[in-house]
């Protein structure tokens, strides 16, 4: 396996490159997924101007919209690590609203937020058309392994050492997790494109993936 360290704006570039040589007449759904630490958020927003200066135009999902009721959340508690691997984020609601739709046969319309977490509320997002030459940028933690209809996925890796160093306090909670996701799921074994990021400044891409 061979490791390419790449400076941030030619990861981007490359992987602006590599969405662009995919089937240039349909919708295209990716998943840019990664622990917050690896701020999976900063390189979906950062891909946005590439590919719609090369012609495509995206939408942007977060799955920090996609969220399940706080009564679901935290039912066992604010720091709940399991909670969090298995009953966080609204995988249905997800698939129903986003990716379905944008997938073969589907209605090409989408919901771009459907929970507001600071209400803790259905966010009444109306549904969008897209353009039949949209990208889906989504991005967020443990999006793959679950049977979400994704077309090209994007995996953020990080060592625990550095999960544990660039984890804020307030979430370290969290990287339990994400130590069993990568156990159980494997997210780096399969993923389209694999890129290692234990120092985000530093990326380094797992060239064997592309």
């Amino acid at each position: 396996m061979r490791v390419r360290p790449v400076s941030t704006g030619n990861l981007v570039n490359e992987l602006a490159d590599v969405l662009m040589s995919r089937e240039p007449d349909s919708y295209l759904r990716v998943a840019i997924d990664g622990p917050s630490a690896a701020d999976p958020g900063a390189l979906a927003d950062a891909l946005v101007d590439p590919l719609r200066e090369r012609g495509r135009p995206v939408v942007r999902i977060n799955t920090s919209d996609f969220l399940r009721p706080a009564s679901v959340r935290l039912e066992f508690g604010r720091d709940n690590p399991d909670t969090y691997y298995a009953g966080w984020f609204d995988e249905a609601g997800l698939a129903r609203e986003v990716l379905d739709p944008a997938g073969p046969g589907g209605s090409g319309r989408v919901v771009t937020k459907l929970w507001n977490a600071s209400t803790d509320r259905a966010a009444r997002v109306p549904r969008i058309g897209l353009d039949p030459r949209t990208v889906l940028l989504v991005s967020g933690p443990l999006l793959l392994g679950g049977g979400l209809g994704f077309d090209v996925t994007v995996h953020l890796e990080m060592s625990e050492g550095a999960l544990l160093r660039r984890t804020p306090e307030a979430e370290r909670w969290t990287v339990p997790a994400f130590l069993r996701y990568a156990e159980e799921v494997a997210p780096a074994s399969f993923a389209d494109v694999v890129v290692r990021v234990d120092d985000p400044r530093h990326p380094a891409v797992v060239d064997e993936r592309w």
